[in-house]
Formats: C-alpha cells, sequence, structure tokens
C-alpha cells in the first residue's frame, strides 16, 4: 500500500476538533505526530511538577502531608533520602525535573514536526523510514507493533530491576531503624513463589500482599522477562486463526483494547497503593489504609483515589470504543446512523 492508494474513510476536516485523534484515524503522519507531541506533554507535566513540588517541599514535613504525589516516587527509588527516609539531598529532584523538562522540549519539536511538515500519511517501503508505515487491517504488521510495545515495557521493568541492584539501589522500609535506601543482591527467582502472587498463597489481597523487596525485583525480572519473550514471539509471528475471527481489526478496536488495559492496571495500581507499605512506605505516602491526616488529603489518599477514577474513566471508554468498533465491523455508521452495508456474518449470502 502506498500514500496515492490510501482511501481516507474520514479526513482530518469533516470532523471537529473535539473529536481528538479520531480525525487523524487514517491519517498515520499526522497520527505519529500527536502521539509524540502527547509523550511531549505527559514529560513536560512530569517535569514542571517534580520542580513545582520541590519548590514547595518543607524538609521539616512528611511528604505525605504536603500533598506531594511525585516526589515520594522519587524517594521511594532511593533517590536523595537516607536512614528513616530523610530527604538528605533535593539536588537530584531538580535535576531529573529539568532533564524532564528538556525532553518535553525534544518530543514536542517531533510531534510539530510529524503535525506539520512531514507527510500526511506515512509511506509502506522496504526502507528504515517505509518500517513506520502501517494499514490498520494489516494483522502482521498489527501483531509487530504489538511485539514492539510488549520489548519496551519489558526493558522498562529491567530498568527498574537494575536501579535496584546496580544503580544505588531502593528504599526499604524494613531495613535498619525506620528503612533506608539498600542494594538488592539476592533478587526472588523462584517462579512457584513469584507467580503464587497471582492466587491467594501470600494473602487474600493478591500482589498487593508483597512484603519484601527482594520479591518485588523478582517480579519485574519475569515480568520483563516474559514481555520480552513475548514481543520476540508477536514480531516473529502471525496472528492464530482463532484471533482472526473473534478480534476486530481496526484502529478503534486496538483504542478499546488499550483502554481495557489500562483500566485493569488502574483498578490494580489504586488497591495496592491503598493497602501496600512496602512499594509505597508509609513514611512517604502515609499509612495504609488512610485517605487523610490532619493537614487533608495524603499523597497515598490522591494516588490511589485518582488511579480509581481514571480506571472508572477509560474503562468506559472502553466500553464505548468497543461498542463502535464491533457496530463499524458489522456495517453501521454512527455519523448518519444507518447500516451502510450487511453485517459480514451475511454477506456470504449476498
Amino acid at each position: 500500500m502506498t500514500t496515492s492508494s490510501i482511501s481516507h474513510d474520514a479526513p482530518v476536516s469533516s470532523l471537529g476538533w473535539w473529536s481528538g485523534n479520531a480525525r487523524l484515524v487514517n491519517l498515520s503522519g499526522k497520527l505519529l505526530g500527536a502521539h509524540v507531541a502527547h509523550a511531549g506533554l505527559i514529560t513536560l507535566w512530569a517535569g514542571g511538577m517534580t520542580l513545582f513540588e520541590l519548590s514547595r517541599f518543607n524538609l521539616s514535613q512528611p511528604m505525605y502531608e504536603q500533598g506531594l504525589i511525585l516526589l515520594p516516587h522519587l524517594a521511594t527509588l532511593g533517590i536523595g533520602v537516607g536512614n528513616g527516609g530523610d530527604v538528605v539531598d533535593t539536588y537530584p529532584y531538580f535535576v531529573i525535573g529539568v532533564l524532564h523538562l528538556i525532553s518535553s522540549a525534544v518530543l514536542g519539536a517531533g510531534g510539530l514536526f510529524h503535525s506539520i511538515i512531514g507527510p500526511d500519511v506515512l509511506p509502506e517501503k522496504s526502507t528504515f523510514f517505509g518500517f513506520f508505515g502501517y494499514d490498520w487491517k494489516d494483522k502482521r504488521k498489527m501483531t509487530t507493533i504489538l511485539g514492539i510495545h510488549l520489548i519496551l515495557l519489558g526493558i522498562g521493568a529491567w530498568l527498574l530491576v537494575a536501579k535496584a541492584m546496580f544503580w544505588g539501589g531502593l528504599f526499604d522500609p524494613w531495613f535498619g531503624n525506620g528503612g533506608d535506601v539498600r542494594v538488592i543482591t539476592h533478587p526472588t527467582l523462584n517462579p512457584i513463589k513469584i507467580f503464587g502472587y497471582l492466587f491467594p498463597t501470600h494473602g487474600m489481597v493478591g500482589m498487593a500482599a508483597v512484603n519484601n523487596l527482594e520479591d518485588v525485583v523478582g517480579g519485574h525480572i519475569w515480568v520483563g522477562l516474559m514481555c520480552i519473550c513475548g514481543g520476540i514471539w508477536h514480531i516473529n509471528s502471525s496472528p492464530l486463526p482463532w484471533t482472526k475471527n473473534i478480534l476486530v481489526w481496526s484502529g478503534e478496536a486496538y483504542l478499546s483494547y488499550s483502554l481495557a488495559a489500562l483500566s485493569y492496571m488502574g483498578f490494580l495500581a489504586g488497591y495496592f497503593v491503598s493497602v501496600n507499605n512496602t512499594v509505597y512506605p508509609e513514611v512517604f505516602y502515609g499509612p495504609v489504609g488512610v485517605i487523610e491526616t490532619v493537614t487533608g488529603v495524603s499523597s497515598r489518599g490522591w494516588l490511589a483515589t485518582f488511579h480509581f477514577v481514571f480506571a472508572v474513566l477509560f474503562l468506559c471508554g472502553h466500553i464505548w470504543h468497543a461498542i463502535r468498533a464491533r457496530l463499524n465491523e458489522s456495517g453501521f455508521d454512527f455519523k448518519n446512523g444507518d447500516m451502510v452495508q450487511a453485517p459480514r456474518i451475511y454477506q456470504q449470502y449476498l
């Protein structure tokens, strides 16, 4: 498929700005620009919010009483903290914030380039740049893209492992007097123990029952391995026959699948932060199971609440886009409110 052969079912000018990226569903070049710009906005928020929290941070007051949500994460990674969770150096927080701002500028420039200057549709050729072109109906290419994303997720999981084992360690709330930063030298690799967290073998709270960093790091080793192996599998294989008939192969369907995954992760993260004090130490996030403290909503309360709220929103978005994708596949035109072609199940009889 080439640029000239693509049929734009929904050109960018036919939809209002409120439709968001739906305007770009058939314009892969513009959609790439939107995604890169979106990554830039996320990075801009992370960097700007880190510096904002740092400017208001009071060393004499616990983090969770100051409404902070990013600095506790950095402290949990063992950055800038010492014995008892006391912050001993805030300069790393400043550096991290600035690096995110610089990264956001680079991503923003890339987003503007692909949105304004780059081609509307990425060409599909046997070249390096042609590799990034795609067709939503190309099942083989879609699984390749899935595989690439899985590999990136696996690398991300292993980066945490590297931080824990080689780059300074993590903050362990159970180590020393009130917690301290330590290097994880012997992560748990026993698959029975790691995968036992998927069942109530460690308690009724499942994965949230983890109470030591060895299991946390070992779990990330296994997750990273599975993601990378799964990514390699999907890159080098074609979709199995049953997936071709059950799944809907369209841009909106992929969006609905992604929203479902985000919703699941949001619910899990919201519950995890509510009940776990190993990955989310009380010294940084506030008491477990408590949303508010004497000074207001704690860091734990903010994170749990927003994860639950966004999980619900993502779930609603998944249901909405899944219904649209299924009906569109069946021949229903949402714009006209009518069937524009016979459903696929009946087409064999026409």
